[in-house]
């Protein structure tokens, strides 16, 4: 049988009655091969031999049509100083690689890949100072990532493109022997470009590139400033994906999905408009049809429109294509509504139509902007205030991708009632986005401070003097910008960009970026700094603040808000990053990465520097502050497990406050528009700035923050004694009751009363004065709040506060950039006499699925509070049930107050088998699920 070439045709086989029968092969351009006539047997025997044998090839190759596009699935790793440096040797087929290191990933820094191969073993890694005991000179020379595909052979009008989304910190990329881009060119962290490697492709194809090493001062790389340890490799390598793409004579550049949505949110028709910029590859002019349709994700049928386009040899056009959707859906933040999604697709054909390119994404109906007002930036989703409550994102440390992972985490971000997350100079994947818009997380990302990309000749903050930018580093920042901005643009959970962290841009930097956007159709606020000094820049106001803190400071912090200014991060305008540095780990987690000695250190040693903390060189290198609070508030520890209870007593305190304070004051005369926590968890296991801990096991510090973020709540304010009730809503309204109790440690009732109020959507209101309630404190008192629906009884929320006789006194003249001090700490060492409360616990697990949820009932019998009661699933081998969201935890029971609390496993969690309980006065107990 005959083939064209070396390619073997797909067959068609059918035995005919006739002694001859015509064996038909369709290439895969769909030109018919010729045809020959031979015994029946014989010829359906070799035509599914060659079909087999096809399919078999088509199976290896890494893309097989026009508009397919697939990442490089594994790479064979090594360091340079053992491969050597001859990529054009290296880069050509059958090569060696057997003693290299086998990464079965399409990404990884080179410690992820070394993990990912078995070099090194991650548990013991993070165990004690183990990470600092790695080699890391191993990584001051470049490494190779090395691997070989199969592709189609080449043939006129067919083209391949090598697309790489950035590579840490520079690349020299080799392909077939030949050099496809070298470092000047693929460099920064964000630096995608996509190279024509249709002269250099083969069917058998060899891919050698070289990563060389990182400095966080002196390349566009993703850093890690003081947030922990730094990776010993600090970040080098093949991070994202890269790409091989086949197209035919036309090739598309990214999809852009511009929206037009009017205020009726849908009641109206929405216009959409889909862009791509499309290149003829050829010498001559091609008249493609451009066809483009919207689907709704959810299914149903698309609305397709098409027209033709000419474009010149060697050009590039931009096709922009346009229709509207009659009765669009509208996408809402989580908190809001539905996350209904549209399919965008735009594809390009030839006269005969064959598909030359494709390009899709995913987009919403939604509608951002944002209002600047008392010197602060409010942002404004779908016509409606949106105050922001989130987190800062932090990935692996190693930068290690897991979608399941990353889907838990954002589950997590729900259950504890925030809305957004930040990304400083940490954008991720595609997959993160994907993901924020299917589940309703709105997303802030943005470049990071205190490294190359904020190297301005005005950044004082610099911890070495780095040259301000060249010529050089604005081009990679530029490419950085525009790679982005294509992969950002059509998600709907974007909230906004920042394009500089601690310090605005330059004059030069600015408007690239600016420019950049433009060209990529952005269609969501662009805000020069995520700080104050940001109202220096050129480009307008940035509206937000960034005045700490980042270390313990009381509740009464939040609310201690005028005069304003001198008040730092106190619950007025937008704060983008700030805690109580708070987020100890509960015991079980601890001892999976802290020794014997290191546990011992915890409570034995306050002030001493910790590993797990940050780098050495770090204000955050020890929990001297923090601990110093713990002892003068709530006494000295009396052993580890004290210690680490405590410090849950003290992080769920200074958690709910926070978020309680923003909340409060959402409709204050300056509003508290948005509030970023730093941070949301550690890239690896850590001691502070975890509001759920590395191994996903929420403790003290993550119930205090769900407290302080429930949709409809009742609050109190540490400072002017007052209620607050908050709804954060946009459609439950109506009578409320807010019943308020008071007891002293013996549980004796010192006040008891209710107050009526109406809730309104999106607001928050001071309701009542506790002035005369919590008069004549003697030592400690717990202050009970319950929200309930007047009509039907239903509780909303359930909150109790421990009081003092006096408050923590801030010396707000002294504050730094990262704490104010306290100069009189209250005294809460009466909780450590509290008399023992008996407490009885059921559990038994809703429904007989293998990991459902389980429901516990507390009941204390006795006539004393049973403060801080914790709750613990584990399985079968005592192991924790991670993750999983409980419906309130560490909760204060009232004398002979009953209470049921459900834990849901998700993500894939194993079965409970057993809940561990524990509290400040109440005897440890395990109860098995039943």
């Amino acid at each position: 049988m005959p083939f064209m070439g070396s390619r073997l045709p797909i067959c068609t086989c059918q035995a005919r009655s006739t002694t001859q029968d015509a064996v038909r092969g369709t290439f895969v351009r769909g030109k018919p091969a010729p045809t020959l006539t031979m015994q029946p047997k014989t010829a359906v025997a070799l035509c599914l031999a060659a079909a087999g044998l096809q399919a078999a090839e088509a199976a290896k190759r890494l893309v097989s049509a026009a508009g397919q596009a697939a990442a490089i699935p594994s790479w064979d790793l090594q360091s340079s100083s053992k491969a050597g440096g001859d990529l054009a040797a290296l880069s050509k087929t059958g090569v060696d690689t057997s003693s290299w290191h086998h990464v079965a990933a399409s990404k990884c820094t080179l410690m992820g890949c070394l993990v990912q191969s078995g070099v090194y073993d991650d548990t013991q890694l993070f165990f004690s100072d183990n990470l600092s005991k790695v080699d890391s000179d191993q990584f001051l020379v470049p490494w190779l990532y090395r691997n070989e595909f199969a592709l189609d052979d080449p043939a006129p009008g067919k083209h391949y493109f090598l697309k790489t989304h950035g590579i840490t910190s520079r690349a020299d990329i080799f392909l077939n022997g030949k050099q496809v881009a070298d470092k000047s060119v693929q460099a920064g962290a964000y630096g995608g470009h996509t190279y024509d490697i249709t002269s250099f492709a083969d069917r058998k194809n060899a891919i050698v590139i070289r990563a060389y090493p990182t400095s966080y001062y002196y390349d566009f790389a993703i850093g890690w400033v003081d947030w922990n340890y730094w990776p010993n490799d600090n970040g080098t390598g093949v991070w994202r994906d890269v790409e091989v793409k086949q197209t035919g004579s036309v090739a598309l550049g990214p999809l852009r999905v511009v929206t037009q949505l009017d205020s009726s949110l849908g009641a109206q028709p929405a216009n959409v408009t889909l862009k791509s910029k499309a290149q003829n590859l050829e010498t001559t002019a091609v008249t493609v049809t451009a066809t483009g349709s919207v689907t709704p994700a959810s299914g149903g049928d698309p609305v397709a429109f098409s027209k033709k386009v000419t474009i010149p040899a060697l050009s590039t056009v931009d096709i922009v294509l346009g229709t509207a959707i009659k009765k669009p859906a509208i996408w809402w933040p989580k908190q809001w509504g539905d996350q209904p999604l549209y399919l965008a697709n735009l594809t390009v054909s030839t006269a005969d139509g064959d598909v030359s390119d494709s390009a899709g994404s995913q987009f919403g109906f939604r509608t951002v902007t944002s209002q600047y007002k008392n010197n602060d930036t409010m942002f404004i989703v779908n016509g409606q205030p949106f105050q922001v409550i989130g987190g800062g994102y932090a990935p692996d440390i190693f930068l290690r991708w897991d979608g399941a992972r990353l889907e838990s985490e954002l589950e997590y971000v729900l259950d504890l009632g925030f809305n957004t997350i930040r990304l400083e100079g940490k954008n991720e994947h595609p997959e993160l986005y994907d993901a924020a818009d299917r589940m309703g997380v709105m997303i802030m990302p943005g470049w990071e401070c205190c490294d190359k990309w904020e190297a301005w000749s005005y950044n004082n903050d610099l911890a070495v003097t780095t040259p301000v930018w060249n010529d050089a580093d604005y081009a990679i920042a530029n490419a950085s910008m525009m790679h982005e901005v294509a992969m950002m643009q059509t998600h709907p959970s974007l909230l906004m960009y920042f394009i500089g962290s601690d310090y605005y841009p330059d004059d030069r930097a600015a408007p690239m970026y600016l420019d950049a956007f433009g060209a990529g159709d952005w269609q969501v606020p662009v805000i020069d700094s995520a700080s104050f000094r940001g109202d220096d820049s050129k480009y307008g106001p940035a509206g937000m603040k960034m005045e700490g803190p980042y270390d313990w400071v009381p509740p009464n912090y939040w609310y201690d808000t005028e005069p304003y200014g001198s008040r730092l991060g106190a619950a007025y305008g937008f704060n983008t990053e700030l805690s109580a540095g708070v987020g100890t780990p509960d015991l079980s987690s601890l001892k999976k990465f802290l020794s014997a000695a290191d546990l011992d250190d915890l409570w034995k040693k306050p002030s001493k520097n910790l590993f797990h903390m940050s780098t050495a060189t770090s204000s955050f290198h020890n929990r001297a502050i923090y601990n110093n609070a713990l002892w003068k508030r709530l006494g000295a520890p009396t052993s580890l497990e004290d210690y680490v209870q405590k410090a849950q007593i003290s992080d769920y305190e200074a958690n709910r406050a926070q978020f309680e304070g923003y909340s409060s004051l959402w409709s204050a005369k300056r509003p508290a528009t948005g509030v970023i926590y730093w941070m949301l968890t550690g890239a690896y296991p850590s001691l502070h700035w975890n509001v759920w801990d590395y191994y996903m096991h929420p403790a003290g510090g993550y119930f205090g923050a769900k407290a302080g973020s429930r949709q409809e709540h009742v609050t109190y304010d540490y400072v002017r004694q007052a209620v607050y009730l908050v709804n954060h809503s946009l459609g439950k309204t109506g009578p409320r009751t807010v019943d308020i109790q008071v007891i002293d440690t013996a549980g004796k009732l010192t006040y008891s009363g209710s107050v009526a109020a109406a809730t309104a959507p999106n607001a928050s209101k001071n309701i009542a004065s506790l002035k005369s309630a919590l008069g004549g404190i003697k030592d400690v008192v717990f202050l009970r709040l319950v929200l309930s629906d007047t009509k039907s009884g239903a509780v909303l929320s359930r909150n109790v506060y421990w009081l003092a006789k006096t408050t923590d006194v801030l010396d707000w003249d002294n504050s730094d950039w990262f704490v104010t001090p306290v100069t009189t700490y209250s005294d809460y060492t009466a909780l450590n006499r509290l008399a023992a409360a008996n407490v009885t616990v059921t559990a038994a697990q809703q429904q007989l699925a293998k990991s459902g949820p389980v429901t516990v009932t507390l009941e204390n019998l006795s006539a004393v509070p049973a403060f801080f009661v914790s709750l613990n699933l584990v399985d079968k081998a005592g192991h924790d049930v991670v993750p999983l969201t409980w419906s309130d935890n560490y909760v204060t029971l009232w004398p002979k107050e009953k209470l049921t609390l459900t834990a849901t496993p998700i993500g894939g969690a194993s079965a409970g088998a057993s809940v561990l309980v524990t509290g400040k006065n109440v005897a440890k107990q395990t109860v098995a699920v039943s």
